[in-house]
């Protein structure tokens, strides 16, 4: 793939992000984690192909009241909370109306975690090498949640993997994670659905079979 080129779906970009992360393949100590909803797809075609455990890790950002397709952080299971203090500060958010956001967002990823994986518990990821996967990063504040929650469950390293990202993003990545592995890093970037032929909403549904598989 040309670097200018677009990915046809979240199938195709995994299979693209695999390719790269085969030093990975058949491993007895790593995981893959897919971000739902689209980075679930993305795992599952690395999970697949490097022949490794596959597992959801579920985060959600934090949208600015009024204006929630802002993000001013986000939260991740285990009660990690990442706040984008710049935006914060620019804003004036006071602390009341973060915790209310984050109150309400920790609901949807405990229900989504019941939805996701049922009563099956989630993959032990201390002492393991954590793939962490979504299907890109536009601003990076959901993978940052991510890397931070994994930090506390002490595994060996965590590496993000991610079809494409914006370079300053990926970089700001780089420096938190032991390892960022990206197939295309466009600029100008814009959204990560851009990138995608077809972006279509990934399912609840989609990323309970996809992980029962």
């Amino acid at each position: 793939m040309s670097r200018a080129a677009r990915f046809r779906n979240r199938v195709d970009a995994g299979r693209a992000l695999a390719e790269l992360l085969t030093g990975y393949g058949g491993r007895d100590d790593v995981v893959v984690l897919g971000l739902p909803r689209g980075g679930v797809p993305v795992a599952h075609e690395v999970a697949r192909r490097l022949g490794v455990p596959l597992d959801v890790l579920v985060v959600r950002k934090l949208g600015v009241p009024g204006h929630e397709e802002l993000a001013m952080g986000a939260i991740a299971g285990g009660g990690v909370r990442v706040v984008n203090d710049d935006v914060v500060r620019e804003l004036g958010l006071p602390d009341a109306a973060i915790d209310a956001v984050a109150a309400r967002e920790e609901q949807e990823v405990l229900r989504r975690e019941a939805v996701y994986r049922g009563d099956r518990p989630a993959l032990d990821v201390s002492g393991r090498v954590v793939l962490v996967v979504d299907d890109g990063l536009a601003t990076g504040a959901t993978m940052r949640a991510a890397v931070a929650a994994l930090r506390s469950m002490a595994p060996e390293l965590v590496v993000v993997g991610v079809p494409t990202a914006a370079p300053p993003v990926r970089d700001d990545l780089a420096r938190r994670a032991d390892e960022v592995v990206c197939v295309i890093a466009p600029e100008p970037f814009g959204a990560v659905g851009f990138w995608y032929e077809d972006f279509a909403q990934t399912t609840d549904d989609e990323i309970r079979t996809l992980l029962a598989a």
